[in-house]
């Protein structure tokens, strides 16, 4: 008898959870949006099982979907965070924010996505310019930051701007942009350029430039910013000056992912 099958026969073996896993397993690099009959099939359980797993996936925001295809979401990562903060994307990144920072003497910072907030991952500071200190694990909203914006372009259209209404855009200054079409046009710029800057729509005085982080697929798994005051840095110099000093590092970021 083999060894899956021996789990199977096992009393204390959770058929619905090794299905459930079968289908978060289904979805890879190749695969990162699959329908439900695509689903079931790479999974090798039925296509109503695959139904139940993916909805309520779905419902705990671990998988999103437009109505037709099913994708994994970075609340993912949550299942392997213990792993991933020891050994993975936050120990690649560090290194990266740390030489970033001595070159342009300024914060830089590294977050995921979480539903419709960014969560901090990694960080290096070199000064105190908002108001709430920010840690590992703080989370803002995601469109009203430069490393939100970045990681919303990323996702589908519908998906982008479901996180964007979830989150009901405020006016957290009087600079933020909060209609969900105008958010939506800027997160189109955002896509073709390739990267976000953010000026006084969080806090009052910050300004921020953006780039994402890749990983082994292609796919866009974090974002990487530096962060400077107005009253020290302007658009242009942001822009001139630092943006290519952040793309080269979130390129050696995504070569150094690729071979993990």
């Amino acid at each position: 008898m083999s060894e899956s099958r021996d789990a199977a026969a096992s009393a204390d073996f959770v058929q619905s959870l090794a299905r459930g896993l079968a289908v978060i397993r289904a979805f890879d690099a190749d695969h990162a949006e699959l329908s439900l009959s695509d689903a079931a099939r790479r999974a090798g359980i039925p296509r109503a099982a695959a139904g139940r797993f993916l909805r309520t996936l779905e419902t705990l925001g671990y998988v999103r979907s437009d109505g037709r295809l099913f994708a994994l979401t970075p609340r993912v990562l949550e299942l392997g965070f213990s792993y991933l903060s020891a050994l993975s994307l936050p120990e690649i990144v560090q290194p990266h924010l740390e030489a970033l920072s001595r070159e342009v003497g300024e914060s830089v910072s590294s977050a995921v996505l979480d539903g419709s907030d960014i969560v901090y991952i990694a960080r290096v500071p070199t000064r105190r310019i908002m108001s709430v200190r920010i840690t590992i694990g703080t989370r803002f909203p995601a469109y009203a930051t430069s490393m939100g914006r970045v990681l919303l372009a990323a996702l589908p259209e519908a998906a982008a701007r479901a996180a964007v209404e979830a989150s009901r855009p405020d006016h957290l200054t009087a600079r933020t942009l909060t209609d969900v079409d105008e958010l939506r046009a800027e997160l189109d710029r955002v896509q073709e350029q390739g990267w976000a800057l953010v000026d006084g729509e969080l806090e009052p005085g910050l300004r921020s430039i953006a780039a994402p982080v890749h990983g082994r697929g292609g796919q866009v798994v974090a974002a990487v910013n530096v962060s400077t005051s107005a009253t020290r840095d302007t658009v242009e110099h942001l822009t001139l000056e630092h943006l290519p000093r952040l793309l080269a590092a979130t390129a050696a970021i995504d070569r150094e992912l690729a071979l993990v």
